[in-house]
């Protein structure tokens, strides 16, 4: 599946941001795949930040977002969403959206499938 990340921007300390993830050009329904964000700071390693199930019925955070993000999906839109509040300059990263068939995982390898990337900057 074709994954495209949007959203991003800078935005001040404090504000918030919603990432769309839009999927296309699978034989597979796009409610088939798990989807999960995670984001790369310059210099450091790809990070898991949220993961939802196909149905939506079950998600997971990284202790650094929790409280902070909502992952969501609307199967007949295609997409998924991370809405970011409260965002601290430490935020700041290009997130990535990812799926996968088999699993919701916490780790870059557990995905098959990766968009390219939507850069968020957050100001202090």
């Amino acid at each position: 599946v074709q994954l495209q990340a949007s959203g991003g921007g800078l935005v001040q300390a404090g504000g918030s941001l919603r990432l769309s993830c839009a999927a296309s050009g699978s034989g597979r329904r796009f409610s088939n795949y798990y989807i999960g964000w995670f984001r790369q700071a310059p210099g450091k390693e790809r990070e898991f930040v949220a993961a939802i199930s196909w149905s939506g019925g079950s998600t997971d955070y990284a202790d650094s977002v929790k409280g902070r993000c909502t992952i969501t999906r609307d199967n007949a839109k295609n997409t998924a969403y991370l809405q970011v509040n409260s965002l601290k300059p430490e935020d700041t990263a290009v997130y990535y959206c990812a799926a996968d068939l088999t699993r919701s995982g916490t780790e870059p390898y557990e995905y098959d499938d990766w968009g390219q990337g939507t850069l968020v900057t957050v100001s202090s």
